[in-house]
């Protein structure tokens, strides 16, 4: 709609980006190869601490593994959002956090594979090059668009239908982003007695029905309606007249009073559509999101083998039945799939809840207690741990569940929801989520519990992720509400 330019500079800046990183990866490969020649021609010393430098088309193929990582780490950090609205100081931050962390994450990718080749040194320079240049990138590509967007370019003419308390919220929000190049020509109103009136200090020039005329005298780039949902049989024939004059139309369709679902176009063969939606609809980031489980739970089945070894031997050597617990659990809007866990009870745990029930320490349909006589004393210490838990990497990697989201119920619990609670089902469940890092068992009211996990899908983001990734270490270390 209005910022469509907005959308032109954050895909601009996308290209450009990639453009940028393939310049500072060849340029790595040229320092590193001038460092190479120095210690060849014995200019400096310590040629063995730097390792072997091979051809560029050995290395070439990595960038099919920094292009992406680097550009969704940036997105994930949302350096593609508000650009010209960050100043220069946080545009470098963010960049840096995205190179550090693509640092970070591509390093680890080279430990695992072994692929000695890739020198510690290189990747060093790496970081370093693509944190100036795609801070001095950006820089330039904003400053240059504000030059531009001050000499008249990208510049909009709006006139807005309404004046009621909605379309005062958009003038007000067009009013507080100058940079988005957007003037009004002035607004428009069903009730003649407006005319000549000024909302929020643009002036009411005329009713709903003079709306052709206006598009034949005056230059008009786009007309918003921003009017309540009986109107909308009364603006088909003003949208008519926009449609004939070749002047794009806007309807703002927050026609209902939603709490938390947010609203978005889509459409079925043709057929257009306002959907409602209470996770996020980003599917960049979404998309991320899976290809980190995807990536991680298979790099952690792998690394930790031999841990998953030494645990089921434990189990096996101290109490009698399998090695792992299996469960039906809730998984997204109700689906349901078998979780895995180490079992940490003894085998008939299950029919033995019923004779414990009076001694549950949680309100509501969950059932928890402290120093539980079920526990063997293996499982007590994977509990306090939370080494029970790994085995669930298997049903991330299949794509059941996720690093980090919701506890996954079990029907019985689903049950007896609230309406408000089955709210928490709409995303993936994870292994971990907001209840691990806020206290986990210590939160004894289970409303407060469901509170957390819709704050959560809320709030998601891939940087909430990580920031739930990150207290999970020390809450898992310190064995923080473990039970």
């Amino acid at each position: 709609m209005i910022k469509r330019s907005e959308v032109f500079v954050k895909q601009l800046v996308l290209l450009i980006d990639l453009a940028v990183l393939v310049v500072a990866f060849l340029a790595t490969y040229a320092l590193r190869q001038s460092v190479q020649t120095f210690y060849l021609l014995d200019l400096i010393p310590g040629r063995e601490a730097i390792g072997e430098l091979y051809p560029l088309d050995r290395y070439l193929w990595l960038l099919l593994i920094i292009l992406p990582l680097w550009i969704g780490i940036l997105y994930a950090l949302g350096g593609y959002r508000e650009l010209r609205n960050k100043s220069y100081r946080q545009i470098a931050a963010v960049v840096l956090k995205a190179c550090a962390l693509g640092l970070l994450f591509f390093g680890s990718f080279v430990f695992v594979l072994k692929l000695h080749y890739v020198s510690r040194l290189f990747m060093g320079m790496f970081f370093l090059l693509s944190f100036l240049l795609l801070a001095y990138e950006r820089t330039v590509v904003i400053v240059c668009f504000h030059l531009m967007l001050q000499r008249g370019y990208f510049h909009r003419n709006l006139l807005l239908v309404g004046t009621g308390r909605r379309a005062r919220a958009v003038i007000k929000d067009i009013q507080g982003h100058q940079n988005w190049g957007v003037g009004f020509v002035g607004l428009l109103d069903a009730d003649p007695g407006m005319v000549e009136q000024h909302v929020e200090g643009v002036e009411v020039i005329g009713t709903l029905e003079e709306l052709p005329r206006m598009l034949q005298e005056r230059v008009i780039d786009e007309v918003v309606f921003v009017v309540p949902r009986t109107w909308m049989a009364r603006i088909e024939e003003a949208i008519r007249a926009c449609e004939l004059a070749g002047v794009r139309a806007s309807v703002a369709v927050d026609l209902f009073n939603m709490r938390f679902a947010k609203s978005h176009p889509s459409a079925l063969n043709g057929t257009p559509f306002i959907s409602f939606d209470t996770t996020s609809t980003d599917q960049w980031q979404v998309a991320l999101k899976r290809v980190l489980d995807v990536v991680i739970a298979g790099l952690g089945l792998v690394v930790l083998l031999p841990l998953f070894v030494v645990v089921s031997l434990l189990i096996k050597a101290t109490s009698s039945g399998p090695v792992l617990f299996q469960q039906v659990r809730c998984g997204l809007n109700g689906r349901r799939f078998t979780l895995y866990k180490f079992r940490s009870m003894v085998m008939d745990a299950e029919a033995k809840r019923a004779e414990l029930a009076h001694l549950n320490e949680l309100n509501g349909p969950v059932f928890k207690l402290t120093n539980d006589p079920r526990l063997t004393p293996v499982g007590r210490w994977l509990r306090k741990m939370s080494l029970d838990e790994l085995p669930q990497l298997y049903n991330v990697f299949k794509g059941e569940m996720s690093l980090v989201g919701p506890r996954p119920p079990i029907p019985g619990e689903v049950e007896q929801y609230q309406a408000w609670q089955r709210r928490r089902l709409s995303m993936r469940p994870g292994i971990t989520g907001q209840w691990q890092v806020n206290g986990r068992n210590h939160i004894v009211d289970f409303d407060k519990w469901m509170r957390l996990d819709l704050e959560y899908i809320d709030r998601w983001s891939l940087a909430l992720d990580v920031k739930i990734l990150a207290k999970t270490i020390p809450a898992v270390f310190f064995g923080v509400g473990a039970k």
